[in-house]
């Protein structure tokens, strides 16, 4: 039955044991209140069915008009567009990102992997997520960009002033000086790729951020303030939701030593095991979107203008559209999650992460079979985007 609710704060998107855990919460959410009003959030929207009929009515749905949320200036592109404008965005961008080739990148994704590898080889411990789940898709995005790689800390701050300013900040979402520091950071995002785009202005170069400089779309080159917009998007998404897919994927492996075996004795699973992780995880809990006009879903009415949050994590639970979710099963043929989001804008580099994830996850095993997290130790995650904080894994000695 579905219901309008109200609660207050923000405490049930934020707290530990959801970020942590989010299964149960979900359920909670399906079973109370699928399209629940929560306040200072919005609409939160927990079943499969609703969530997907929200993903794919972008004339009521509108992503355009949750732009500024990041305290960007214009819409992220093509994030923030609504088609039909949405449309030639993505035809553009969709062919960088496209299943051959970002296939023919493995081959230097897997080195990246072993060299990473190599750096910690023959240690018992590390830290998971400073010495490979964050350089490693990072560096991936930034090649692909053509930036430094030496400014890799620089650009992380900078996605994390974002994304999760509160972290740094050390007070709340919506506090006015999380908020100045996220404007902050967002004019910081524009002037450094202002430089950026200058320096190819004067010097082209084999990379992503060259090819804008010589897109077109309809006759039409892309303006300076398109190629920012896109490069925005790209710093924020290209260097987290990998990382933290990573966190998510192996925080689950480390306690599942069936599952390590069943990857390291037949590499074969691993694309099975990656979408399942896809669906069960959902490192990107949930995504935004507004309403265009006064509407009602799931019996319950949308106000115009007011930001409805679907759940991807819990549609992708839902026992009344999933067979046997609640188990984590490597055997379904068609596993069709909402792990990189659906409709106009589902995820556009989801063929990029799928390669780095499958590569990942059958290098590491070639050279790591045995792991876990360090005895002790609760991993602490953040929330919208489940990136663990930290992350110590205890490896076998001399496991190769």
């Amino acid at each position: 039955m579905t219901q309008e609710q109200d609660l207050s704060g923000l405490g049930l998107l934020a707290a530990p044991e959801l970020t942590r855990n989010p299964q149960p919460t979900y359920k909670m959410l399906r079973d109370s209140a699928p399209v629940m009003r929560v306040d200072g959030i919005g609409v939160l929207v927990s079943t499969w069915e609703l969530v997907d009929e929200v993903l794919h009515s972008p004339q009521l749905y509108s992503s355009a008009l949750t732009s500024g949320i990041l305290k960007n200036e214009r819409p992220l592109i093509p994030l923030q567009i609504d088609p039909p404008e949405h449309r030639k965005f993505r035809k553009i961008l969709d062919p960088l990102f496209a299943p051959k080739r970002m296939q023919a990148l493995e081959s230097s994704i897997a080195a990246l992997v072993n060299e990473l590898v190599d750096g910690f080889s023959g240690r018992d411990e590390i830290d998971f997520v400073k010495e490979f789940s964050v350089p490693f898709p990072t560096q991936v995005f930034l090649t692909m960009l053509g930036l430094p790689l030496d400014e890799l800390p620089t650009l992380l701050t900078m996605k994390d002033g974002i994304i999760r300013p509160h972290e740094l900040v050390g007070k709340p979402l919506g506090h006015p000086d999380t908020d100045a520091y996220q404007a902050a950071t967002a004019q910081s995002i524009y002037s450094y790729f202002t430089a950026t785009i200058e320096q190819r202005k004067r010097k082209r170069r084999d990379d992503m951020l060259s090819w804008f400089l010589e897109a077109e779309i309809d006759g039409d080159r892309l303006t300076s303030d398109e190629i920012l917009d896109i490069c925005f998007l790209f710093l924020i998404a290209g260097l987290d939701t990998v990382s933290a897919s990573l966190d998510c994927f192996f925080s689950y492996l480390a306690q599942h030593p069936e599952v390590r075996k069943a990857i390291a004795d037949d590499p074969k699973n691993i694309p099975f095991v990656v979408e399942e992780l896809l669906r069960w995880e959902t490192p990107v809990m949930a995504v935004a979107r507004a309403a265009k006009h006064d509407t009602e879903l799931g019996g319950c009415p949308i106000h115009a203008g007011e930001q409805v949050l679907v759940m991807l994590g819990s549609a992708n639970t839902d026992e009344t559209s999933i067979i046997d979710p609640e188990s984590v099963r490597f055997d379904r043929n068609l596993n069709r999650h909402l792990g990189f989001g659906g409709g106009v804008h589902r995820c556009l580099g989801s063929h990029l992460a799928r390669v780095e994830l499958r590569t990942a996850l059958r290098v590491w095993h070639e050279r790591i079979p045995e792991y876990h997290i360090k005895p002790g130790v609760e991993l602490d995650f953040t929330p919208g985007v489940r990136a663990a904080r930290t992350f110590p894994m205890v490896m076998q000695t001399g496991a190769e």
